[in-house]
């Protein structure tokens, strides 16, 4: 398998975020050792085979398209699946979760079946030229749509055993920078750095995918995106510092909906909340499973929850975190978000004004520097470059940035288990215990 690599002029507006805390991910390059030749001088014979073993067995799992499962005694309510070197930008599931779609930050799509405690890979979707920024995952049609910064969209379908794209008319000009499925699966959201969303929808008359543009007061690139359980609002956050709540009915697909506390008034594109002062470039959105709230989370540290129900009042929180990077709703009042700090956090909103932080969700790793294994040792050369066992490695299951949460098990007014994939080419299962 070829080894990806993250490129500085991939024309996505969220690459500065992403390259905090990047460390450099390159393979050693492993040479037998001739018997006459020296080993080095801290390192006794007996484990330099057993090192040079590690390493071609880590690259083996590489080439036949393995991801390792990692047990940690420590960890019982979490497991960590490595699914290579290569960052992980973002991910969905499959209805029954049997098969997980991730992108190892490159133009590539990997589709994996879960097999026991192993992954394999069963799929290559490979029709984007430029790095894959989003993935949808529709449950009930089994279509998955792909968003990439070379500004186009593809809808997959399955037929005979063969994932076949087809091309959407987004119409931009810049980066595509996320992709979300609405409830209903019948139409999908698609932001960009063109300063505009895409609502895209299915024209049955001319068999093919259009799409109609929400621009309204939008300033700059648009990173984030989630949909109101009513399937009609549609919840944005940009870097312009901005997080809005538009309408995207589209009368051509659909019945011309009620009222919510949000507003009553909703042709496509009216705007229901803009809130200026959110500190930074908004990351992540998540409504709430009734959908009378939002949560957002901001580069400088903070989550924010906009309440409709009282009159859209804003409730802040800032923390002492790195910035967070993706949030999610497990219940109406419980959310959880995570980003550049390696490990998810919960945070508990009560009402206005009652936003608090409840705990790390992450256990602690214990310190194992003596029984390090050759194994290990060479993962964490290989991830971090560095010869240093145990000076570098952080106390968290993640050992890069978590880029993106989501849903596992359980629904979105009781999730049961959620997912999270990293710059460390890991994905985690959290189990959620209040």
């Amino acid at each position: 398998m070829q080894q990806s690599k993250l490129s500085s002029n991939s024309g996505s507006p969220l690459s500065p975020s992403l390259l905090v805390g990047f460390p450099s991910c390159r393979l050693p390059r492993v040479r037998e050792r001739s018997p006459a030749q020296p080993a080095h001088p801290h390192q006794p014979p007996h484990q330099l085979s057993e090192s040079f073993a590690a390493v071609v067995f880590h690259q083996a799992c590489r080439r036949h398209s393995l991801a390792l499962h990692i047990p940690d005694s420590s960890c019982q309510d979490m497991s960590l699946y490595n699914f290579g070197l290569d960052p992980l930008s973002c991910h969905a599931w499959n209805k029954d979760r049997t098969q997980i779609a991730i992108s190892p930050n490159s133009n590539e799509v990997h589709i994996y079946q879960r097999k026991g405690k192993e992954w394999n890979k069963i799929h290559e979707l490979t029709e984007h030229s430029g790095r894959i920024t989003g993935i949808g995952w529709a449950p009930e049609s089994n279509r998955i749509v792909t968003c990439a910064s070379d500004r186009n969209a593809y809808v997959w379908t399955l037929k005979d055993g063969v994932w076949k794209p087809t091309l959407v008319l987004v119409r931009i000009n810049r980066a595509a920078t996320c992709v979300k499925w609405s409830p209903l699966e019948n139409k999908f959201a698609l932001g960009s750095g063109a300063r505009l969303i895409s609502v895209c929808y299915f024209e049955k008359e001319n068999d093919w995918w259009l799409s109609k543009h929400i621009k309204k007061a939008i300033r700059s690139t648009v990173l984030s995106l989630d949909w109101h359980p009513n399937n009609i609002l549609l919840a944005a956050g940009s870097a312009d510092l901005h997080c809005r709540v538009f309408s995207a009915y589209i009368k051509d697909i659909e019945e011309k909906p009620g009222p919510t506390p949000w507003g009553a008034k909703m042709p496509f594109g009216e705007v229901l909340l803009e809130h200026k002062d959110c500190g930074g470039w908004v990351h992540g959105v998540s409504f709430s499973p009734s959908g009378d709230s939002l949560a957002w989370v901001s580069h400088n540290s903070s989550i924010s929850v906009a309440d409709a129900t009282q009159g859209k009042e804003v409730t802040q929180l800032t923390t002492d975190h790195l910035p967070l990077m993706s949030v999610l709703h497990i219940n109406e009042t419980e959310i959880v978000a995570a980003g550049h700090d390696c490990c998810p956090y919960q945070y508990s909103y009560k009402g206005p004004g009652s936003l608090e932080f409840v705990k790390k969700l992450d256990i602690p790793k214990q310190s194992s520097k003596s029984s390090m294994s050759a194994m290990q040792h060479f993962r964490n050369l290989d991830k971090k470059a560095t010869t240093e066992d145990d000076d570098s490695e952080l106390d968290t299951l993640h050992q890069n940035s978590i880029t993106q949460l989501c849903l596992v098990e359980g629904d979105r007014a009781n999730v049961e288990k959620f997912s999270s994939v990293g710059l460390d080419g890991a994905m985690v299962l959290w189990d959620v215990k209040l």
